[in-house]
């Protein structure tokens, strides 16, 4: 049996359609049975076909002694195969000439000629049973047991998300780094990679020398057990106000830090009070958000440690003191301090990254890890880098492994009531936009559980938001784009889904396994087929560049072409043999949805 990923695309055109038609997105690298690609051209000319990746024809323009491809895939094949490709341009090939070396077989069902060109045409009935017989048998793992990642090695890989700061609640701005770290573990995940998520929490630093100084000033126990974050988060507004006018409480703040630095008991006491209400808080907001942590660490894990990476900086000659008093490292080429990195204040405290450094040297020595990933906006950019540059100096190799996944801002994130703050704001407008558009809805079904759909459905439409387009950009948030049910968004893809199991429910008592493909030539199902053939291809690409925007893009377009095919196949009311074939379809349809909104943190709904 032909695996799927080694068939062509199943039509007899040789244009490239618009959006959603028969060959939309097709490659042909790695399609044909190896045998039959040995067959298919001379050696030169298949190097440089094979290594195009992107070729959208079933065509062979051989009038100039080449491929009919588009610009960027002849340069990509000539490139790539140049020595190949100047030993074909010398020999003058035409295209009656290939039409007699190549055969039909069980996959290629007929070959002609035209001006210049060999057209293919494949065997649908082979395509139609080898995608289905493939989604069917590997489950939630198709795609994955695809051949491109079979010589995959399988890695251990830590990856750090999230990370708000603790006695504050949780931000919008940490949604981003919540829902793309969440994406990346679950593809490392689904890739058989061992995977290790970590929530670093922002609990140690003078901000805490802020808060605690403010806490007594302005503190009430009565408001900090009723409603503790916000009590936390009014304190934080008022201290930094009055901190402002008042170099006074600068230096109470500055004293509560040292204290806590010196493991002062009273002050860790409420430090550690503080810390306990903010993760009770967040477990509950990461379970609206369908996310989990492997561990919860924090920069005052390694407040200690960090002291340890000082003395090591020291021992190296990396470190140096300022005019100021402060400890800094040179990252200058000419060693002149023009590019340094300050990592302990002229009191001797810590700094954000000197425990990011004890962290990473922990971490490695704890989970011996092939990769560590963080995930942060990109105005961490240069600590990142700075990090990665310190650990190198150290003498630390590995340091070449570590990734920084960055990601730009969301631009008016707003509420009814106005300028966001919260996040568990936006996740509560959220679902409560999508009840009233349910409620208005006429095609809208009587739920069991209407607040958790709402809820389902309103998280979709904001990872459906932010992964569309390149994860370093930034992007204007619009309720009004974000929420509708028809176009590309979370609620189409939530809604497809729905429509797609209401079918599956409403035929339950007929589960084809075994169909009649020949049922399935109309140009809607080949379509569908087609798209479900490339799902691997999309699943290498995100897990090449860690960017969701590729299986985002393939998620609608499959949800389009099923929209379609739903509207132009029924299955009630066709004959049997018919209903059946198209039945399978649609599960298989369903089936690879599912599979790719789950990577993505979507849990897909069966009725709305």
């Amino acid at each position: 049996m032909v695996h799927p990923s080694r068939l062509l695309p199943a039509s007899g055109s040789a244009q490239t359609p618009a959006r959603g038609g028969p060959l939309e997105g097709c490659t042909v690298h790695r399609q044909f049975s190896s045998d039959w690609k040995e067959r298919l051209l001379p050696s030169g000319l298949v190097h440089a076909w094979w290594g195009t990746g992107g070729c959208t024809r079933n065509s062979f323009d051989v009038s100039h002694g080449g491929l009919s491809l588009s610009e960027e895939h002849r340069l990509s094949a000539f490139k790539s195969f140049e020595p190949a490709t100047r030993k074909f341009d010398k020999v003058n090939i035409c295209s009656s000439c290939l039409q007699k070396t190549l055969k039909c077989d069980t996959v290629v069902s007929e070959i002609s000629t035209g001006p210049g060109t060999v057209n293919f045409t494949i065997n649908r009935e082979l395509l139609a049973k080898t995608v289905l017989q493939q989604v069917f048998k590997d489950g939630s793992e198709y795609g994955i047991k695809s051949e491109l990642f079979s010589t995959l090695p399988r890695r251990k890989i830590v990856i750090e998300f999230s990370s708000p700061n603790i006695a504050k609640k949780f931000h919008v701005g940490h949604l981003r780094s919540t829902i793309i770290g969440n994406f990346v573990a679950n593809l490392k995940e689904a890739l058989g990679h061992h995977v290790t998520r970590i929530n670093y929490l922002g609990d140690w630093g003078m901000q805490f020398g802020l808060l605690g100084a403010g806490f007594q000033q302005f503190g009430n126990e009565e408001e900090l057990k009723s409603n503790p974050l916000q009590h936390l988060f009014e304190v934080y507004v008022q201290v930094n106000k009055a901190a402002a006018e008042d170099e006074n409480i600068k230096k109470l703040a500055q004293d509560f830090f040292r204290k806590l630095e010196a493991h002062d008991e009273q002050t860790l006491l409420m430090w550690q009070h503080f810390r306990d209400f903010s993760i009770e808080e967040y477990v509950r907001i990461y379970k609206r958000l369908g996310v989990h942590f492997d561990e919860y660490s924090g920069e005052s894990f390694y407040q200690e440690k960090s002291q340890e990476v000082l003395k090591m900086l020291d021992t190296k000659g990396l470190l140096q003191k300022t005019i100021k008093g402060t400890r800094v490292v040179d990252l200058s080429e000419e060693r002149d301090l023009s590019l340094c990195s300050t990592v302990m204040r002229s009191d001797g405290t810590s700094l954000y990254i000197t425990r990011d450094l004890a962290a990473a040297i922990d971490r490695m020595m704890k989970y011996n890890c092939d990769t560590m990933i963080y995930v942060t906006d990109k105005s961490q950019n240069s600590h990142f880098e700075q990090l990665f540059q310190i650990l190198k100096l150290m003498g630390y190799q590995w340091a070449e492994r570590c990734q920084h996944v960055s990601f730009g801002l969301v631009q008016g994130m707003k509420t009814r009531k106005g300028e966001v703050v919260f996040l568990e704001d936006v996740l509560n407008e959220a679902r409560s936009r999508m009840l009233q558009n349910m409620a208005s809805a006429k095609t809208t079904k009587e739920l069991e559980t209407p607040l958790e759909t709402a809820e389902k459905i309103g998280l979709a439409a904001l990872i459906i938001q932010d992964f569309k387009g390149l994860l370093s950009s930034d992007y204007q948030f619009s309720w009004d784009r974000v929420l509708q049910s028809r176009g590309d968004t979370g609620v189409f893809l939530q809604y497809t889904h729905a429509r797609l199991h209401s079918l599956e429910q409403m035929c339950r008592n007929g589960q084809p396994t075994d169909i009649n493909t020949a049922c399935l030539q109309d140009p809607q199902a080949i379509s569908v087929l087609q798209h479900l053939l490339r799902y691997d291809e999309v699943l290498y690409k995100s897990s090449e560049d860690l960017q969701p925007k590729h299986i985002v893009s393939y998620l609608l377009t499959l949800s389009h072409l099923a929209a379609v095919a739903h509207k132009t196949l029924p299955v009630k009311g066709s004959a049997p043999e018919l209903a059946q074939a198209r039945l399978r379809l649609f599960q298989a349809a369903r089936s690879v949805l599912a599979n790719g909104m789950k990577l993505l943190g979507i849990t897909p709904v069966t009725q709305m």
